[in-house]
């Protein structure tokens, strides 16, 4: 058996009758995951407040289970983790950059303590994997190098999001070296995909595809010339799924991300071009938190030691993204935020 297929079979029978939890679940990526969880056969627990999801965004499934409650609570957690889970994906966080500066408190609450809870309850249960959904612009600072590798690790943190995101990380350190709990640090970079509904804390493409089809111009807070490594969700998704089970990934940090960098005007006119919308951009200030002009990640070590690779190229993904706008507008527009 071929070094891939077996990591594949590890996968396939990693999550198979196993008990799972994923915090955050109903988010996009959260809501992807618990899916493709439900399809290996995994029974899923979601535990999400819904304070920036939706629970029709969750797949209907017998056996996935929806729990409401925050990461914070206690009670909810000692509720979900008495059931023995064998593992934990956690993604429930206060999301993102912009909402932090606005929420100091409540950032340092829900991804800070929320995540230390998640650990305790983790470790009492004796789980045999935690991961946890950190951020490749919180670990790497304002002027990584490109593409930059998971060793390098900066304190130039200029949000308080990047700050507990860093701080979640230390968290999972402390409990794999000194609680000997395995967990999986993954640093996303710039997710986008089905299952995000936009608004004034959310991210830049489904913000861009929601304005471009109600014929407004995209806004470019810059220049345009800056650069992200946008991801599939899918993508993350099964990076994800890796993470959770290969066993040289334990104790481990990864970017699940593309490696390709994309312009954001480039992106703005792809989905004004893709849409349909001839109302063009807008060049609006420079958030002052907005430190990064270019980020690209290195994922030789995810593919070395996952046999992960995104697969999707950005026209699929944004195709795949505008469908489901389409499929779900009215619901978006009754959900959206700004």
């Amino acid at each position: 058996m071929s070094e891939g297929t077996e990591r594949q079979e590890t996968i396939r029978q990693g999550y198979k009758d196993r008990l799972v939890i994923v915090t955050g679940g109903a988010g996009a990526i959260g809501s992807t995951l618990t899916a493709a969880l439900a399809d290996e056969g995994a029974e899923v627990i979601v535990v999400d407040d819904l304070s920036s999801a939706y629970r029709w965004c969750l797949p209907q499934r017998t056996n996935v289970r929806f729990v409401e409650g925050s990461v914070v609570n206690d009670d909810v957690l000692a509720e979900v983790f008495r059931e023995k889970p064998s593992y934990v994906f956690h993604l429930a966080a206060l999301f993102a950059n912009q909402n932090s500066v606005d929420n100091p408190e409540r950032d340092l609450e829900v991804n800070g303590l929320g995540t230390l809870r998640v650990l305790q309850h983790a470790e009492r249960s004796r789980v045999d994997r935690v991961v946890f959904c950190s951020s490749g612009c919180a670990a790497y600072g304002s002027d990584p190098p490109r593409p930059v590798p998971e060793d390098y690790v900066s304190l130039d943190v200029h949000t308080p999001y990047q700050a507990t995101k860093l701080m979640g990380e230390l968290y999972c350190n402390y409990f794999t070296g000194h609680k000997k709990l395995s967990t999986v640090r993954a640093r996303l970079f710039n997710s986008y995909g089905p299952g995000e509904v936009p608004g004034s804390y959310r991210n830049v493409i489904p913000n861009f595809i929601y304005w471009a089809m109600r014929g407004e111009p995209l806004p470019i807070t810059g220049t345009g010339e800056e650069t992200r490594s946008f991801t599939y969700v899918g993508d993350i998704v099964d990076g994800l799924l890796r993470s959770g089970v290969v066993p040289a990934a334990s104790g481990e940090a990864f970017n699940l991300a593309s490696s390709r960098e994309t312009r954001i005007i480039d992106l703005a006119q792809n989905i004004n071009e893709m849409v349909g919308s001839r109302a063009g951009v807008r060049v609006v200030g420079r958030r002052s938190w907005d430190t990064q002009r270019r980020r690209q990640a290195s994922t030789e070590k995810a593919a070395r030691v996952l046999g992960f690779e995104a697969r999707t190229n950005l026209h699929d993904g944004l195709a795949a993204n505008v469908a489901w706008f389409r499929a779900n507008w009215a619901r978006i527009v009754s959900d959206a935020r700004f």
